[in-house]
């Protein structure tokens, strides 16, 4: 095709000073068919670019085009080269054309799909394999109790489904563990989550929608590779999604209060729960959720060989008992780490303390409300049970029940160091209940020995009755009636009727 100027020349000569075709022709290199053509031509339309069929390549755009989107839901260092994608055209495909014409769609059609995604990630209610995030709060029957918990509910605006997960508190580490747990039950991760400005997640808020974000939070995102957006702030509605969907899950699911005996067992009754769900159309689409789920789930990004650890190490002093303070809350470590830096692994359940080779020693269940002080006993008991004089100038009696301490108290130095040898063999995950049983059960007869309450414990752990049977350790002998003379004193000597 001329050029503008061209064309213009040609119909300003023939058409306005009467050259000929030919002569125009002549003068401009051209064929004299070409100068009548443009000279006549009545419209000038943009003509739109013709694409070439290719009857080697377009067999194969499509399997291309799926080995991409698959690549761009994974680590950059697992995606497959353009050679390696002709291989495989070439190896399972039988195909026959060159490796730089795979090459240059592969780089043209990369460019193109990375740019949809960007694009599809600004409007994040209207496009698949995004989510939403936020916590809610809900009442729960626990011990005879109505407590409030809250829940971590994560939804997908696309296809109007969700997940939700109850935990003790709101805190960074059942923040990350809930996302996490549903990601591996999805088996992937949505590529964009948008978060209102928590706390387990914002460290502070920065000028021009910047975050500081907190170290744990971003080196999870790190491992899982998906985008985050954060609301401005006052701006609820930015997520009002979720919003929504918190509401539609305590009302339908968490109301009235749910009986709660142990809250693992419960989140895992909640999976099937919100997948029930999505067996209804969509509000607005009509068409079933849990079709449009599966559109969700065909954009989500792969998941990463191993899971995040979801918990901050913490370097924390031991007071002069070996007790360490974490939000607050008592802990104990070992009479040896007194006074000294021990090692604190910190998880949504779990607070364990390192040794210097950094092996757990001792584990504890994180405490939350208003419980105060977790005691691990073993560590103690066993320095006590060689120990024994260091008892009583340690503030140990404070911590053992108060059946037990008045009890040891009350030993002598060789009793104190069998008795806590004892409570060192027979304490279980820190339980008193049995113990204390069996010591008011062995103490109806004043001052028991050991073997006494082992006998006891024992008795009572096999639903033995043998206990009721139990005598004095100081036995009586047998006094006969008072009488007059001294001819009573005779039965004293006796051994079946003779005397001795």
């Amino acid at each position: 095709m001329l050029a503008v100027a061209q064309i213009d020349y040609i119909r300003h000569e023939v058409n306005q000073k009467g050259e000929t075709y030919a002569s125009v022709g002549k003068r401009m290199g051209i064929d004299p068919r070409t100068v009548n053509k443009y000279a006549n031509q009545e419209e000038f339309k943009q003509k739109d670019k013709q694409k070439r069929k290719s009857p080697v390549m377009d067999p194969v755009k499509p399997i291309l085009d799926k080995w991409i989107k698959e690549d761009l839901k994974k680590k950059r260092k697992y995606h497959r080269t353009a050679k390696k994608m002709f291989q495989q055209l070439v190896k399972f495909h039988s195909f026959k054309g060159a490796y730089r014409t795979v090459r240059r769609y592969v780089s043209e059609r990369k460019h193109e799909l990375k740019e949809i995604n960007q694009r599809a990630a600004l409007p994040l209610e209207s496009y698949p394999g995004t989510a939403q995030v936020d916590f809610g709060t809900a009442p729960f029957s626990y011990d005879s109790e109505t407590i409030e918990l809250p829940y971590l509910v994560m939804s997908f605006p696309y296809s109007n489904s969700f997940y939700f997960q109850v935990f003790p508190s709101e805190n960074t580490e059942c923040l990350l563990e809930g996302l996490q747990r549903m990601f591996h039950h999805m088996e992937g991760v949505p590529h964009t989550i948008r978060f209102d400005n928590l706390s387990p997640a914002v460290k502070k808020i920065l000028s021009k929608g910047e975050r500081e974000l907190t170290d744990t939070f971003e080196r999870f995102v790190l491992h899982y590779g998906f985008k985050y957006e954060f609301c401005n702030p006052g701006k609820g509605n930015e997520k009002g999604h979720v919003e929504a969907m918190v509401k539609y899950v305590r009302n339908n699911f968490l109301l009235p209060e749910n009986t709660i005996l142990n809250l693992d067992q419960f989140n895992e009754t909640l999976w099937s729960l919100a997948e029930e769900d999505r067996d209804r159309h969509h509000y607005e689409k009509k068409v079933l959720q849990s079709e449009l789920y599966q559109g969700d789930k065909d954009k989500w990004l792969v998941l990463p060989e191993k899971k995040f650890e979801c918990a901050y190490h913490k370097d924390v002093k031991a007071d002069k008992y070996g007790m360490v303070s974490i939000d607050n809350k008592q802990y104990s470590t070992s009479p040896r780490f007194a006074s000294q830096k021990v090692r604190v692994v910190i998880t949504y359940n779990e607070v364990v303390i390192l040794n210097e080779e950094n092996e757990p020693i001792v584990k504890h269940t994180r405490l939350y409300g208003i419980k105060r002080k977790s005691m691990v006993w073993q560590p103690y008991l066993e320095l006590l049970s060689k120990r024994p004089r260091a008892i009583k100038y340690s503030s140990i009696y404070e911590n053992f029940p108060p059946i037990w301490s008045e009890y040891l108290q009350n030993c002598t130095e060789e009793e104190q160091k069998r008795a806590l040898s004892l409570l060192g063999k027979l304490l279980k995950n820190d339980e008193f209940t049995l113990l204390n049983e069996a010591l008011k059960m062995a103490s109806n007869y004043g001052h028991p020995s050991i073997d006494q309450i082992k006998h006891c414990f024992y008795s009572i752990l096999n639903e033995d009755h043998s206990h009721n049977t139990i005598t004095p350790r100081n036995s009586v002998p047998f006094m006969p009636n008072a009488a007059r003379g001294l001819s009573h004193y005779d039965t004293m000597f006796q051994v079946g009727g003779d005397v001795k």
